[in-house]
């Protein structure tokens, strides 16, 4: 007796997997790159970076109660949340830098300062981020049956990252950050390269700060430009075809 194996699904499965190792390798580099650029010190790179894997690790967890499998589509949904776990540490970082900025207080200080003030913007960013995948869970067809286990996986890693941000993110930042706003930096290559970097970033967002007060008070541009994007979001929609059969027309093609 002799078998030809036709169709091997474990393959795209392992190139998924390979996937979700490199797209993993470089979030960690990406993050740890913009967040050292725009922060300027290795201290706050590290807590952002120490996201992704706390929230993946739980993501795991939590498929794992809901008998959810290693497949292509929880495989995409963790490849998406690797980009998104960082935001919420990311803001939180850069609010306690602020107030150690402002007033030139110590990182404990800072952190609780900062947590007082964007701790409902926490919360607010994470129902706001998972309110657009947890309805996907709930649809009927074919559409729910494949895409349950994404929207699900997705809102399960942006509710954990959320939750890192508000407990083990500004415990990290009140034992691991330093304050060296107010101290005199050392001259070497790199502090001349953040320096230019801070004079061209300073100078875009003037520009951009100056866009903001002629548009932002301007209500019927506001509107117009509101109404504009709703109008073409219902046209695409209109225009684009569909993948699967409406509810309504699957009677006729039985």
């Amino acid at each position: 007796m002799d078998y030809t194996i036709s169709y091997d699904v474990s393959r795209f499965l392992d190139a998924s997997i390979h996937e979700v190792i490199k797209t993993l390798i470089e979030a960690f580099l990406l993050v740890a790159l913009v967040v050292f650029l725009f922060l300027q010190d290795w201290r706050s790179t590290l807590i952002p970076v120490l996201a992704v894997p706390v929230s993946l690790i739980g993501t795991f967890a939590f498929m794992q109660l809901f008998g959810f499998s290693i497949n292509l589509l929880t495989l995409f949904a963790l490849v998406l949340a690797i980009s998104i776990v960082v935001d919420n540490a990311i803001v939180v970082v850069e609010a306690v830098h602020a107030k150690m900025e402002e007033n030139n207080a110590d990182p404990k200080t800072a952190t609780m300062q900062a947590m007082g003030e964007i701790g409902g913007a926490i919360v607010a960013i994470t129902l706001v981020m998972s309110a657009v995948f947890i309805p996907v869970a709930f649809l009927d067809g074919p559409v729910g049956v494949f895409y349950r286990q994404f929207s699900v996986t997705m809102a399960i890693s942006i509710v954990i990252s959320g939750i890192n941000a508000l407990t083990l993110t500004p415990a990290l930042c009140a034992i691991i950050l330093v304050n060296h706003h107010h101290h005199p930096k050392p001259k070497n290559w790199l502090t001349r390269f953040f320096d230019g970097f801070n004079r061209y970033y300073d100078s875009i967002a003037l520009k951009y700060r100056k866009l903001l007060d002629v548009i932002v008070n301007r209500r019927v541009v506001t509107i117009g430009v509101l109404a504009l994007f709703s109008f073409a979001t219902w046209g695409v929609g209109k225009v684009l075809p569909t993948g699967f059969i409406p509810t309504e027309d699957q009677g006729r093609y039985m």
